[in-house]
């Protein structure tokens, strides 16, 4: 009866994956090494909840099994070992591993390969490719095996054989086939540097044998642009340059069925400055007053209080806190500010390509008496800070020890500090009195 559970249970398993007759599955393996009645095609699970959890696949004397197409493996997402021995495969689809990006190993030994693309393997990050007694045509199509094998990155050579056109087999590390050479990508200006509304055009020079194909990376280009890949060097134009396309990477990619090369640029785009974002202040351990630049060079800053140079000092500065390619973000920031401080702040921002500024209204606490609203103490906001981590860009270009409010402030507090010192010394000098009169009253003269 135990057996008969068992046997129920292990039914039901391999058919809710889907298992064919001749193999064996479970969650993380899939086992095909019956030759009857074998399979025809690549087993395809029936339902794509267990996908990600099958990272073993392993087929053996299936002759029928010629062919791995599309879609086929790339319903096992999380595959990582992948093995087709001792069996009939003649045919790898150049899109069979496009969606298996996890495959580390891969073994197709002994199996009626003539020919095979690096196609399907170009985006693997393979430690191992096994391909032995397969009866591979000596052609330039297989070359990219011989170069694979010369990489430092296969730790064991094999022992590849192919058949020439004298059905004469050759050692495949020996393998000469005429006009058969890696491909290489050349580019005109590997530091591209262009004014922003201005149009730029970059040449691809490449060699190869066959001829390779030519393609250009522009991930995430805004900029508009037109490429001709017909021609030899193949060109690619990008018109009226725009300052979000700053830092990006442009690529050439030559490719023939040897293999392929690469070569990239990065592309530098110098505007005038723009100040994107700029708001009233906020308390935040000092009071903050938010704003954000672009532009490349970096620009330089200056501030305005009520139309007149701010002069920063140690308690009225400007801080940059993240620097994003050719974007800033920071804040102006103002230690203890009072109803001294209250009015209109204006940025400047200027660079060799132009300037932009921006105004902001500022108020931090109301005329003490007025009647307006509560007065804010600003040493709620007093606490002590450190520097920031990407460093202090504080703009010294006026260094004067405070600004003309702060002084106002300065000499309010030393008035503050005289009348307290006076009362003190009073207190004191009462005090000395009346311990006098209270010891005189007991003389030993009796004097009083």
């Amino acid at each position: 009866r135990l057996w008969g559970l068992c046997c129920l249970v292990l039914g039901c398993w391999r058919g809710a994956l889907g298992c064919p007759p001749s193999c064996r599955c479970s969650s993380w393996r899939i086992w095909c090494a019956e030759p009857v009645p074998g399979i025809a095609s690549f087993p395809v699970p029936q339902r794509s909840a267990e996908d990600d959890n099958v990272t073993e696949i392993y087929i053996a004397n299936q002759q029928k099994l010629e062919s791995i197409n599309d879609n086929e493996v790339g319903f096992y997402v999380g595959l990582k070992n992948l093995t087709v021995v001792d069996s009939g495969l003649r045919f790898v689809s150049r899109q069979a591993f496009v969606k298996n990006v996890n495959l580390q190993y891969i073994n197709l030994s002994r199996n009626k390969l003539s020919s095979l693309s690096k196609k399907p393997f170009r985006h693997l990050g393979l430690s191992d490719l096994i391909l032995v007694d397969n009866p591979f045509k000596c052609s330039c199509e297989i070359m990219w095996i011989k170069k694979f094998q010369e990489t430092k990155f296969y730790t064991e050579a094999q022992d590849l054989y192919c058949t020439d056109d004298n059905n004469k087999q050759t050692a495949l590390m020996d393998m000469k086939v005429p006009n058969c050479d890696l491909p290489s990508a050349n580019l005109s200006n590997y530091n591209i540097t262009v004014v922003e509304g201005k149009s730029i055009t970059l040449y691809c020079d490449t060699t190869g044998g066959p001829p390779p194909n030519v393609s250009w990376v522009l991930t995430n280009l805004v900029s508009n642009h037109e490429s001709d890949t017909s021609k030899n060097p193949a060109s690619l134009t990008i018109k009226n340059v725009s300052s979000m396309d700053s830092g990006l990477w442009i690529s050439c990619v030559a490719e023939n069925i040897v293999g392929e090369d690469q070569a990239s640029a990065e592309l530098t785009v110098f505007f005038a400055p723009n100040i994107t974002f700029i708001e009233s202040p906020t308390p935040d351990h000092h009071w903050c007053i938010p704003f954000t630049v672009k532009g490349n060079p970096k620009p330089t800053l200056q501030w305005f209080y009520e139309g007149a140079i701010l002069n920063e000092s140690e308690y009225i500065c400007t801080k940059i806190h993240v620097i994003n390619q050719s974007e800033y973000h920071g804040c102006l920031q103002l230690d203890n500010p009072t109803h001294l401080n209250n009015g209109a702040y204006t940025l400047l921002a200027k660079n060799e390509y132009g300037e932009d500024e921006k105004r902001v209204d500022a108020h931090f606490m109301s005329v003490p008496g007025d009647g307006s609203g509560p007065i804010v103490d600003p040493d709620v906001y007093e606490y002590e800070t450190t520097p920031n981590d990407l460093g202090d860009t504080t703009n010294n270009s006026n260094q004067i020890t405070s600004t003309d409010v702060s002084n106002k402030e300065n000499e309010d507090s030393i008035t503050v500090y005289v009348v307290v010192g006076i009362a003190a010394l009073v207190c004191t000098g009462l005090v000395i009195m009346l311990i006098i009169l209270k010891f005189g009253r007991h003389s030993k003269f009796g004097m009083k």
